[in-house]
């Protein structure tokens, strides 16, 4: 796996365990941008976003399922779990990393149904 990789899956991890400001000390580069439509503009306004998610989910849980690279993007598929069989996400985190850190990230997210119609599931 390729540092930039390894370094994407770190960074959420940290995040959904709650060591957040570790995550953004080690991995994020507080000049670059966001592009979540729920957080103000800034890495800052985002971290603030987390910080407020774990203390509303502090149970929360991440299976990391594709993780795909090209060159400065990394693309994490993983399904994100708020709290068991109530709110469950698929996700898709896209980190543009510059000089090792993360300089700009896009996050998507599509709620699991409890109800499938799909047999082959989300995942």
């Amino acid at each position: 796996m390729s540092d930039y990789k390894r370094d994407a899956v770190e960074f959420l991890q940290m995040v959904v365990a709650g060591d957040i400001e570790k995550a953004y000390e080690k991995h994020v580069d507080m000049k670059g941008k966001h592009h979540n439509s729920f957080c103000p503009a800034g890495f800052e306004g985002l971290k603030k976003g987390m910080i407020e998610n774990d203390a509303q989910f502090p149970h929360k849980k991440i299976t990391v399922k594709h993780v795909l690279g090209d060159d400065d993007l990394v693309s994490v598929h993983s399904h994100l779990v708020l709290k068991p069989g109530e709110l469950e996400l698929a996700t898709t985190h896209l980190l543009k990393f510059e000089n090792g850190r993360i300089v700009e990230l896009w996050d998507m997210a599509m709620p699991v149904p409890k109800d499938l119609s799909n047999k082959d599931g989300m995942f």
